[in-house]
């Protein structure tokens, strides 16, 4: 990944931007306290999230089971694997970073078959192997010492430690609170966390995987990292609930920003993006300059994403290292052969892990090749292999594990401008203003994007292989958005996979520049920090609250934006005649690049006051009250009862079918506590993320709203619980092969006579279990 560009020469970009060779320098000698001093990052971030766990009710025996399984059965084996497998340099930080990718990835493709054969505990022969291998062949035993590289600078590694720990902090103060382990609490928080609860649950004891809360549809779905976190449940004991809301993410998150910050110093050849690019990947977003919450713009950095989205930051990681591989790939003659070993693991991992980013890497190496060959240089063999690789890969995902289906994928370019335009504006409005709402995105996407026009000012840079990858990688994010349309507008992920990228190309963007005009890491840093503060007082003058009230104009919707940019040029033209042309651009381009890779963080404190009045200050990131009193008592000790007391393959029929939000016409499907709490099937619980469910979407609908498609199966699961009709009791047992019941009893028209059919087996607050009777010749259960 090294820029070898000389430094010789004048009159051009070649000659005021530095060759970008990492230097290697090596650890100091001795130990003792230096060497104990190294710990110190790593050990206080560590410490900072275990008292966040332990406020937040995590229990302190799962969190030391977790930690041991962490260490002994995914960081130190992968690490191994690494240290025997590459040989690009690194420091240890990033070769633990690097080992823990792989020992994830290691896991799960380890799991697949041991969860197939019935022996989830089987997974563990993966480490065990690999400590066997490297402890009883001769040639691999030196790898249990690093042989060091480079060395981080203690700066950098204290900013690593500061990230992860105010990551966890401002997770454990609005996620974390909102997402109780104890319930009925639990019950009101994130909507998508029983989904992936179901899906843990699902992986935990069937293989291949269906989905779980209707019986007989498929999971067409990227459920590896559930794969992930049914394996760790088996081995440490700790429920998939904690795991979860809690544990599952923190090592996922942290190493996920230790490789980022090493692809922007391998593509660099500085540790000065370090804080640029850690702050930009935790709060990297569209910039909102208005003082309420929302999420119009559909995506933001890890900040969002870290707990609420597993599948993102799982495969997010597997795809950080597998950047890593692939830039050294780009710029080597010769790849090692345990080099491949590697890019084979990860790239497989991906394709399972999460749809979006594949197809993007495909772009990327498709670019790659066509610069080549415009160039006149001819593809090397690795490229191509690579580039077969992933084609093959997206095409089995495709047609295996998504079942060759568009999964609600539909072509509909601008098609999210129209719900836009209504969640900006609020209802009753015309549609005129949705073509200024496709404006406004351009806009806004172009905010955080701006550091690439440093890249212009060195095209030699800017045609590096790795470059080339990955700024094709980031547009064709921004190409799915605007294409396609999802249920839930989750065509936004795509921009969520590619957006680390885009803050790693950016800060460098705006370092060349500033190199290039003379100006130090300070004064950029000035620069962006003031670029924050003025789009933070522009929002805060304009005052614009959306949805807009009643009466107010339409064209409120974007004057905060008209006025940033007219400040903006005024800035840019003054600068130019008081600084020069050269300067100028650097430091406007550094504030409007600052405001797009913190606009997490300014969405968050121009909002805040608006909360803290209407929900004072323990209220906030809390549920509501009344979202927590519609949830009801008795649901996890019900399922959990049926858990224990009934096999992983029984069938269950429930009627608790609608989000507790919205129980009524029309229901929200959203229901998978039942499913992920009882680790056991439905006959239909919720519906919205079944394939049939998603075939019926269309892009003028409601996300996730559409009816259940057989409404006699439902008619006939509800009459049998709710009517208590022998019947259709004896049709769900004697066809379907029901043999429990899990009822919502404020439901039941007839307790008694339900419990007639069906004794009652056990029942807490207001949901009961039921044990169906077999029917004739069935025998006993």
């Amino acid at each position: 990944m090294a820029n070898t560009q000389s430094q010789s020469g004048s009159g051009g970009p070649a000659a005021t931007v530095p060759a970008t060779r990492p230097p290697i320098t090596a650890a100091p000698a001795g130990g003792g306290w230096r060497a104990a001093a190294r710990w110190l990052p790593l050990l206080c971030a560590a410490g900072a999230a275990v008292a966040v766990f332990r406020w937040t009710g995590t229990p302190a025996g799962d969190i030391g089971k977790f930690a041991a399984y962490l260490v002994l059965c995914v960081a130190a084996p992968g690490t191994l694997l690494v240290r025997a497998l590459y040989r690009g340099p690194r420091t240890f930080t990033e070769e633990i970073a690097l080992g823990t990718a792989a020992g994830y990835a290691a896991e799960v493709l380890a799991y697949i078959p041991a969860r197939a054969l019935g022996a989830p505990l089987a997974v563990l022969a993966w480490p065990a192997l690999t400590y066997l291998a490297f402890l009883g062949v001769p040639r691999l035993r030196r790898y249990w010492r690093h042989q060091v590289t480079a060395r981080t600078p203690g700066w950098c590694a204290w900013a690593i430690a500061a990230t992860v720990t105010g990551l966890v902090a401002y997770t454990g103060a609005t996620h974390f609170r909102n997402n109780p382990l104890t319930w009925p609490a639990a019950g009101a928080g994130g909507y998508d966390m029983p989904f992936h609860l179901a899906l843990i649950s699902e992986l935990r004891h069937h293989m291949p995987p269906a989905m779980p809360s209707v019986a007989g549809q498929p999971l067409l779905y990227h459920w590896f990292v559930y794969a992930h976190s049914a394996a760790a449940s088996w081995i440490t004991g700790v429920e998939p609930l904690v795991l979860l809301l809690r544990l599952g993410m923190l090592p996922v998150n942290a190493a996920f920003l230790v490789l980022i910050v090493m692809t922007a110093r391998r593509l660099a050849g500085t540790w000065a993006l370090t804080v640029p690019v850690l702050a930009g990947s935790v709060l990297v977003s569209t910039p909102s300059l208005y003082v309420t919450a929302n999420m119009v713009f559909g995506w933001g950095g890890v900040q969002f994403l870290a707990w609420r989205s597993p599948t993102q930051m799982f495969a997010g990681l597997l795809f950080a290292a597998l950047v890593i591989l692939l830039a050294d790939l780009l710029t080597r003659r010769r790849v090692p052969a345990g080099h491949w070993v590697l890019l084979v693991l990860f790239t497989v991992t991906v394709m399972g892990a999460k749809a979006v980013f594949l197809p993007l890497l495909l772009a990327g190496l498709a670019a790659v090749v066509a610069v080549g060959l415009l160039r006149r240089r001819t593809p090397g063999a690795p490229v191509l292999a690579l580039a077969a690789l992933t084609a093959g890969c997206v095409a089995f995902a495709q047609l295996v594990l998504f079942g060759g289906g568009r999964q609600g994928m539909v072509l509909a370019p601008f098609g999210f401008a129209p719900s836009a335009w209504h969640d900006l504006a609020g209802p009753g409005r015309s549609a005129a203003g949705t073509a200024g709402v496709v404006a406004l995105h351009l806009l806004c996407w172009a905010i955080p994007a701006c550091g690439l026009v440093g890249l212009l000012a060195a095209p030699r840079l800017a045609l590096r292989p790795p470059v080339v990858l990955m700024l094709t990688m980031v547009a064709a994010g921004h190409v799915m958005v605007v294409l396609f349309q999802h249920p839930g507008r989750s065509q936004f992920f795509f921009l969520d996979a590619a957006y680390p990228y885009l803050v790693i190309l950016s800060a460098y963007g705006v370092w060349i520049l500033c190199h290039r005009a003379g100006l130090g890491g300070r004064t950029a840093l000035a620069a962006g920090v003031a670029g924050v503060a003025v789009a933070g007082v522009i929002a805060l003058t304009c005052g614009v609250r959306v949805p807009l009230a009643l009466g107010r104009p339409g064209a409120l919707i974007f004057l905060p934006y008209a006025v940033l940019v007219a400040v903006t040029v005024l800035a840019a033209a003054v600068l130019a005649l008081t600084a020069g042309r050269r300067r100028a651009v650097a430091l406007t381009t550094a504030a409007v690049t600052g405001i797009g890779l913190v606009a997490c963080a300014s969405a968050i404190a121009q909002a805040l006051p608006g909360k803290i009045a209407a929900k004072g200050v323990d209220g906030v990131g809390k549920a509501s009250v009344a979202q927590a009193a519609v949830v009801p008592v008795g649901l996890m000790a019900a399922a959990r009862w049926l858990r224990d007391h009934s096999a992983p393959g029984d069938l269950v029929a429930t009627n608790s079918h609608c989000h507790w939000t919205q129980d009524a016409d029309p229901c929200d499907p959203q229901q998978f506590w039942g499913t992920g709490l009882s680790e056991r099937r439905m006959l239909v619980e919720g519906w919205s993320y079944a394939p049939a469910a998603i075939k019926l979407w269309r892009p003028d609908w409601a996300a996730n709203t559409p009816a259940f498609w057989d409404p006699a199966l439902l008619r006939l699961n509800d009459a049998a619980i709710e009517r208590a009709d022998a019947a259709s009791l004896a049709r769900l047992r004697d066809r379907y092969g029901v043999r429990w019941l899990l009822a919502d009893t404020r439901r039941v028209t007839a307790p008694d006579r339900l419990a007639q059919l069906a004794p009652l087996a056990y029942r807490s607050g207001v949901f009961a279990v039921h044990r169906v009777i077999p029917g004739p010749g069935t025998g006993s259960r």
